[in-house]
């Protein structure tokens, strides 16, 4: 009776974690060890408790791994087209919420200017974020070079009907500063990202190259599945850059890419959000980047930094071809995905993918198409778990209101051991 109850509570704490395991398999085979290890020591011992659990977790590991990004470019003031097109990108649902239906959303920045709707728009973005967290998606948010004018003070694109919609000019600071959109830049926003396409590389914005040989965990629901290492040479490059302008060969802060660029923005937002406010610029002069701002920092903000950089989107094909795959290399990425320069017909996919352009003026004040991008990313097994054999697979596609087209798929063998949670 005294072993039936032991169990039975054993049992009872067990039951929560359950319906986490990869399998069914998996689960009886942790229970039974478990009970087995715990509740009668005598019939085993410590190492092959270890070795059935290590057994299990390689099991774990050849399951097939997916990740579905979606990827939207400027919005400009405009809720009900970010709307539209977060819906027929299946990112909300018919009630404007988190669908589940993706993995990430990555938006490459220029909410705000040209349109009414700057307050709504960061409300939207900040309530996915919550709710994505929520259901283990992430909403990853770029700062565009307008969101960086309004910090400096350069107001060229406000819209005196928008700026009615903070009810004045003082209060529209305070918002950008030390209000709630201001907080949000400060937190949730940076100025470049690397998404990896497989979680063996580590979590978003594991710097290339890594800086140390530290382990990166997977977690779902406080459990580890398993262990991902940043020097596997096979998935090294296996994920994205995200910026607003782009990422120009000639510009020196690129490694480690995003840490040091993200670094150089945060300090030089800082600064912006804490000096006294200048008056807006016009009718104002313009106030220009803060004192004390470094020539780093300055670097970040001029025509050849990641905010305002277009050589991507306007050098020809022969020009970006031959200098993508440096950048690439340097960066740890198969492919750079930006903003700021519109198509008003299409997503440009330069290079066979390696470059790819997403803003498309989807904001009523440019007229352009609703679009996003979207990524499908599958890791599926092949032979026997000795041969470590997998097939990886990227389909990149433009998605429109009225038709999809594919933009890019490749596929490729890896060999390796590769973790992650059942997907």
């Amino acid at each position: 009776m005294t072993l039936y109850l032991i169990y039975t509570l054993k049992l009872h704490l067990f039951i929560p974690a359950m319906t986490t395991w990869p399998t069914q398999r998996q689960i009886i085979t942790e229970l039974t060890t478990f009970a087995r290890h715990k509740l009668w020591p005598w019939t085993t011992d410590a190492d092959q408790f270890e070795k059935e659990l290590e057994y299990q977790q390689e099991k774990a590991t050849r399951m097939p791994f997916s990740r579905h990004i979606v990827a939207v470019g400027d919005l400009h003031g405009d809720l009900p087209n970010a709307r539209r097109v977060l819906r027929f990108s299946n990112v909300i649902d018919d009630s404007g919420d988190w669908s589940g239906e993706v993995d990430f959303l990555v938006q490459t920045g220029d909410i705000i200017d040209r349109g009414d709707d700057t307050i709504l728009l960061f409300t939207l973005m900040e309530n996915l974020r919550s709710q994505a967290a929520e259901v283990g998606g992430t909403v990853l948010s770029h700062l565009g070079n307008h969101e960086w004018m309004n910090a400096t003070g350069d107001w060229r694109y406000v819209y005196p009907s928008e700026l009615k919609t903070f009810g004045s000019i003082a209060a529209r600071q305070r918002m950008i500063t030390t209000g709630r959109i201001g907080r949000a830049w400060a937190q949730n926003y940076t100025t470049a990202s690397r998404l990896p396409l497989h979680p063996s590389i580590g979590p978003p914005n594991t710097a290339y190259p890594p800086t140390s040989s530290a382990l990166h965990f997977q977690k779902e629901d406080n459990l580890d599945f398993g262990i991902g290492y940043t020097d596997n040479k096979a998935m090294s490059h296996a994920a994205l850059s995200f910026v607003h302008g782009g990422l120009s060969p000639s510009y020196p802060e690129l490694t480690p890419f995003p840490s040091r660029i993200n670094e150089l923005s945060d300090s030089l937002l800082a600064k912006l959000q804490r000096r006294p406010q200048p008056p807006p610029h016009p009718p104002h002069p313009y106030p220009g980047l803060p004192q004390g701002t470094t020539v780093e920092e300055a670097r970040l903000y001029n025509s050849n930094g990641p905010l305002w950089y277009r050589g991507w989107a306007m050098e020809d094909e022969e020009t970006v071809c031959s200098q993508v795959d440096a950048v690439l290399q340097k960066t740890g990425t198969r492919r750079m995905i930006m903003g700021h320069t519109p198509d008003f017909h299409n997503i440009q996919s330069r290079c066979n993918g390696k470059v790819i352009i997403i803003d498309t003026g989807i904001s009523h004040a440019y007229g352009g198409v609703l679009s996003a991008l979207s990524i499908h990313y599958t890791l599926k097994p092949v032979g026997d778990a000795d041969s470590q054999r997998w097939i990886e697979k990227e389909v990149v596609s433009a998605l429109y209101s009225d038709r999809q087209e594919i933009l890019a798929s490749d596929e490729r063998e890896v060999v390796g051991e590769f973790w992650h949670d059942e997907s």
